[in-house]
């Protein structure tokens, strides 16, 4: 859809489906989505790539376990994901057309939503390795795997901003999920959101001024924008049905 809402548009149409709850990740030249969608291979959910027209498809994995939440590399070379291959979760990342697969985490604990900082170097992701459910930081080939936040309450779904200078997150820390924001070193978290529901999925414009994210005030699921500082809040579906996990096109 445009970012006003309008002309929304359906590209896939899989009677299996693509996987609700997960958003699809746009590619930096702006020509495909990667998402996880359903292929009753061996694992079940596998990644695949669509141009943003809905044509040429490709599937890219088909092992055992399932992988989810593809993130492309500023680059467009690679995609980082996360997958039960080995046990826990681990973060994964592969090449565009789905070669030279490389785990990026170990197996000790789980895993998840890998993101890349926009000079492709950094990767943040979730972990449990301390114990609860934390965002981290960590160099693209695995080294330099430090933490981030460090609160009681889960911080996940972290999200890098174009300009480099800053990451958003949901986080439970006040009794519900609600987006936060915070500089790209852990410093100055902030909260966004303030709403009885659940904030999820937050994505930032390519300028870093606008973050649209998922929301459930209104009865259904549905897709938002703020200003970066939580200014200027606007709901931009308004349906009786779920709209969920937006990305930002490049």
């Amino acid at each position: 859809m445009d970012s006003d809402g309008s002309n929304q548009t359906r590209v896939t149409n899989n009677p299996a489906g693509d996987l609700v709850g997960q958003h699809p990740d746009w590619s930096p030249d702006g020509s495909k989505l990667a998402f996880s969608s359903f292929t009753g291979g061996n694992s079940n959910w596998d990644l695949s790539t669509i141009n943003v027209d809905g044509s040429n498809q490709q599937q890219l994995t088909s092992a055992a376990g399932g992988d989810f939440f593809p993130a492309w590399s500023p680059d467009n070379a690679k995609i980082a994901f996360e997958a039960p291959r080995d046990g826990p979760v681990a973060i994964y990342v592969i090449d565009a057309d789905g070669s030279n697969e490389t785990r990026l985490t170990g197996t000790s604990s789980n895993n998840y939503h890998p993101a890349w900082s926009p000079d492709g170097a950094k990767i943040v992701f979730n972990s449990g390795r301390d114990g609860d459910l934390e965002i981290y930081v960590m160099n693209s080939d695995a080294t330099n795997q430090t933490r981030l936040t460090n609160n009681p309450a889960p911080d996940f779904l972290p999200a890098w901003s174009p300009d480099g200078t800053s990451i958003a997150f949901v986080s439970r820390r006040d009794g519900n999920d609600e987006i936060y924001v915070m500089n790209s070193d852990g410093t100055s978290q902030t909260r966004l959101t303030i709403n009885p529901g659940k904030d999820l999925a937050p994505t930032w414009s390519p300028d870093s001024n606008w973050v649209a994210f998922e929301s459930h005030r209104d009865g259904f699921s549905e897709i938002y924008v703020m200003r970066k500082d939580g200014s200027n809040l606007a709901n931009i579906t308004n349906r009786d049905g779920d709209d969920r996990t937006p990305d930002w096109g490049p």
